[in-house]
């Protein structure tokens, strides 16, 4: 049952294309009343006796202390540049853990508020092939009262580099490769709880983790593998299946090389908001958004003849380019044309997965989605330069064939039966949104009903386990309404049994609000209102 309980001798993330994620650290709100916070004498910044989790040894540990205040963050691949202010003093503890025979150096930074610390730790995860995040999300926990937890897992914190998969003779480095999938984060919520205990003289009341994209993939990674490492669980677009995805989403490159047909991006534009006009009021509102791709049935081939202009060039849409968008709309197949993943969403962005660049001969190419990219290079074909471009569609069925038979038990994160987590009191929440471009809805989607049909049917997975869909919303945020207090609405759940009955959601600029509905349900126009008004509208 428990896979990685079998790998952890043998082997063990996502975020997405570095648009591919924010593991950022959403503020408590009033819906998440504050845990009783600690008093007592200001605890010293210092390094302290651990115990090492098992089958691990600890190499070193440093203390330092942060003055807080204010603290800034540079733009990042993952995020634009950061300000938190009202810092609290803080202790930041780094840990360096390795595993004899492994020959890693696995970092685990611990962020511990000297003053108003509420009893909690929350875990940060990280984004394409980056495990933790030690910026921002750290600092923001200890505002908010946290102590904060992250890891590095012993690689590069590059977001998509894979070369270090490959020892030095071009073999799986599979301790590392354990390291990354699995083994890192659960050591982390050990150290986080070993360390606070520590410095507070008081163990973790709570235990929470916050991720997107890859940092989802970890959160279902502990809730699969290790159900009492925390007692709530964020895990927004999640990259679970990932032997699946990160293979499923190349495939627009292989369609545009193998039809020798690369639409420009304004093309590609032009049939995204053509589906978006026919396929838009359906849920009673025209609102730039299709709720429900899925059902969106708009026909590409209906664009052909019209024209597009990028950059004051004027292209004509073909009857190539539409058969092109609707291969990437209805995604993968293998040979015999049996669906393997689900395809980008109707009104979806284009960009980071099936976009067209043009080389300095002026010849259009298609580069591909870099993290499956990456994975196919590295993990599959063992070759970092191999050309992705030259894959024909009967290479990636068998591509995608191997992910599945080489790596789902070691970073799949696809085990369905949530059973222990859900016998230890854990709940989990995610979000994903239903323009995601880089992590296709429909697999988490999909995995939902497989945790059903392993658990009873959706009212019973519901009791622990919830799933939002935010209308319009692309990769973890942006484009539509996205959760304004989901670490809120989780901790009421944990801590007060209060099931979130909706997620409170808006647009960065707060112009518009929604209440997300738990999935099965959807959130419906009532036909009167401010369609950019959350009352405006109601679950059915």
């Amino acid at each position: 049952m428990k896979r990685v309980a079998k790998l952890i001798a043998a082997a063990v993330p996502l975020a997405a294309l570095v648009p591919l994620t924010l593991t950022a650290v959403t503020p408590l709100g009033p819906s998440a009343p504050a845990a009783q916070t600690v008093s007592q004498a200001e605890p010293a910044c210092a390094t302290a006796p651990l115990t090492a989790p098992d089958g691990a040894k600890i190499e070193s540990v440093q203390a330092v202390r942060q003055p807080g205040g204010t603290v800034s963050f540079p733009e990042t691949p993952a995020s634009g540049p950061i300000r938190i202010d009202d810092v609290p003093a803080y202790c930041q503890v780094t840990v360096t853990l390795t595993h004899p025979g492994a020959n890693d150096h696995v970092k685990v930074a611990v962020t511990l508020p000297e003053t108003g610390w509420t009893g909690r730790l929350q875990a940060v995860g990280g984004s394409a092939y980056t495990a933790g995040d030690f910026g921002a999300p750290l600092v923001q926990a200890v505002k908010n009262g946290y102590a904060g937890v992250t890891t590095d897992a012993g690689v590069p914190l590059t977001f998509l580099d894979t070369t270090w998969a490959l020892t030095a003779d071009g073999k799986i480095n599979q301790p590392l490769v354990t390291d990354f999938a699995t083994r890192s984060v659960h050591e982390s919520a050990v150290i986080g709880k070993d360390v606070a205990k520590r410095f507070y003289s008081r163990a973790v009341s709570y235990a929470y983790w916050t991720g997107c994209s890859t940092g989802g993939r970890q959160g279902y990674s502990e809730a699969q593998n290790y159900p009492a490492d925390f007692d709530g669980i964020a895990a927004n677009a999640p990259a679970v299946d990932w032997s699946q995805f990160a293979v499923a989403t190349l495939w627009p490159q292989v369609v545009m090389n193998q039809e020798h047909d690369f639409p420009a991006n304004c093309v590609l534009e032009a049939f995204r908001h053509a589906a978006i006009r026919a396929c838009d009021p359906r849920d009673g509102v025209t609102d730039g958004i299709i709720d429900q791709p899925g059902t969106c049935g708009y026909d590409p081939r209906a664009l052909v003849g019209t024209k597009a202009f990028c950059d004051g060039k004027q292209f004509t849409v073909t009857a190539a380019d539409a058969d092109v968008v609707r291969k990437i709309w209805a995604g993968p197949t293998d040979e015999h044309g049996r669906q393997l993943w689900p395809g980008l969403p109707k009104g979806a962005d284009f960009s980071g997965v099936a976009e067209t660049k043009v080389d300095d001969n002026g010849t259009p190419y298609a580069p591909g989605f870099q993290v499956a990219v990456g994975w196919v290079q590295t993990f599959l074909e063992k070759q970092p330069g191999f050309d992705t471009s030259k894959i024909t569609y009967r290479q990636f069925a068998g591509l995608f064939r191997q992910s599945v038979q080489e790596y789902d038990h070691v970073i799949g994160t696809s085990d369905p039966d949530l059973s222990d987590f859900r016998a230890a009191g854990g709940k989990l929440i995610t979000f994903i949104g239903t323009a995601d471009q880089l992590i296709p809805p429909g697999g988490t989607l999909q995995y939902r009903r497989q945790v059903e049909r392993e658990l009873g049917g959706t009212q019973r997975v519901n009791d622990f386990y919830r799933l939002f869909f935010g209308p319009g919303v692309s990769h973890c945020q942006g484009g539509g309404p996205a959760p304004t207090d989901q670490l809120g609405a989780l901790v009421n759940w944990v801590e007060h049994g209060q099931a979130p009955a909706t997620l409170a959601a808006a647009t960065p600029d707060g112009t518009t609000t929604r209440n997300l509905c738990p999935y099965p349900q959807a959130s419906r126009y009532t036909g009167h209102g401010d369609p950019a008004v959350a009352s405006s509208y109601r679950c059915r």
